[in-house]
């Protein structure tokens, strides 16, 4: 069965961003959030509450399917491979994804993809997230 990223404990969250911390360092050799996979961002409020936005693995990815230049293909299992070389920076990608999980390298122009890789569920001190096997 293969393997995908979901956040299993989102009232967990402290909003460290260890998670993204790691993903960025991994995949993007940067020592900055900006260039996660994923997004955690807090809602103000005395409540502390904190939203987490990661690739839902999709089997049809919309992201794939807006790609004009073919640079997002679908991946076995879910979610998306990505050829930097393909991609034309035009962020159709971005406004395709119905979750709003793919990010966007600002600096770059090109979309950050989630490997599903498991290195911010590593990270977290709080469980928030985790590898887990689905069924397809």
């Amino acid at each position: 069965m293969p393997k995908l990223m979901r956040v299993v404990n989102r009232e967990q969250c402290i909003g460290c961003y260890s998670c993204m911390s790691a993903c960025s360092r991994t995949w993007e050799n940067a020592l900055t959030v900006e260039k996660s996979a994923m997004r955690v961002k807090n809602y103000p409020g005395v409540e502390g509450a904190f939203s987490v936005r990661i690739c839902y693995g999709c089997i049809e990815p919309d992201c794939a399917a807006a790609c004009p230049s073919g640079a997002l293909t679908p991946r076995e299992g879910g979610g998306v491979k990505f050829e930097k070389d393909r991609c034309i920076n035009c962020g159709a990608c971005v406004k395709a994804c119905v979750p709003r999980a793919l990010q966007w390298d600002l600096e770059e122009l090109r979309p950050i993809v989630c490997h599903h890789c498991g290195i911010c569920a590593a990270f977290c001190p709080n469980n928030v997230l985790a590898l887990v096997e689905v069924e397809r």
